[in-house]
């Protein structure tokens, strides 16, 4: 990682901590905890990912409409399965997903 990405983070950093420093409703609530006796002490950890981002061709910048899980990464897939959003694979099925808490249709078997 070059040395520009890595200040860039670090001012990403210092924006996000100035942000709840300033904030009121932090301020607000914080004060109200001290009202009641205690002292407090905020700590928060930020975690910040990167993806490299390839130039694309105008041809590849269109996700295959034969293919639509292309357009889609492994933390995507995973993202809408934590939601319980299920896409069809590639062989017609649905991804791998809770059925247990969705009706079957068949009034003998719910």
């Amino acid at each position: 990682m070059n040395q520009k990405v890595k200040n860039l983070i670090q001012k990403l950093g210092e924006a996000i901590h100035e942000s709840v420093s300033e904030s009121e409703n932090i301020a607000v609530v914080v004060k109200n905890i001290r009202d009641q006796g205690f002292d407090v002490m905020l700590m928060l950890e930020a975690t910040i990912g990167l993806n490299q981002v390839e130039s694309e061709s105008e041809d590849s910048a269109q996700p295959a409409l034969a293919d639509p899980l292309s357009a889609f990464t492994r933390n995507d897939l995973s993202f809408l399965k934590s939601l319980r959003i299920t896409l069809p694979d590639e062989e017609g099925n649905a991804l791998e997903h809770d059925s247990d808490d969705e009706p079957t249709g068949d009034p003998a078997a719910d």
